[in-house]
């Protein structure tokens, strides 16, 4: 699991790789965590494109970033995911909270 971070604007933009478990749930947590107070950025985009697995430790993940950006008054949106992440996050409702967008790579 690499993530790679970057900021564009006032947003930080997350691109996530490879098996999203619980196994790694904590440490990307964190590290996003981590880059938000950092950067005092208020949005979030989290790249899925490179994400190969998730269980409900992602959704966690995500739903826990949402809280955490809500609170300062900024947006998260899910960017790239693969057609079983996607539908993995759309019966967990993520949707009907966040926006999703498909880009280039």
């Amino acid at each position: 699991m690499d993530t790679i971070f970057y900021i564009k604007g006032d947003t930080l933009v997350v691109c996530l790789s490879g098996e999203i478990d619980h196994h790694v749930a904590e440490k990307i947590r964190n590290d996003i965590d981590d880059e938000i107070k950092l950067y005092e950025t208020k949005n979030l985009i989290m790249d899925f494109s490179k994400v190969t697995f998730m269980d409900s430790s992602g959704v966690g993940v995500v739903l826990g970033r949402y809280k955490k950006v809500g609170e300062l008054g900024g947006t998260v949106t899910i960017r790239n995911a693969d057609r079983l992440v996607k539908q993995i996050l759309d019966m967990s409702g993520i949707f009907s909270l966040m926006k999703y967008e498909e880009t280039e790579n």
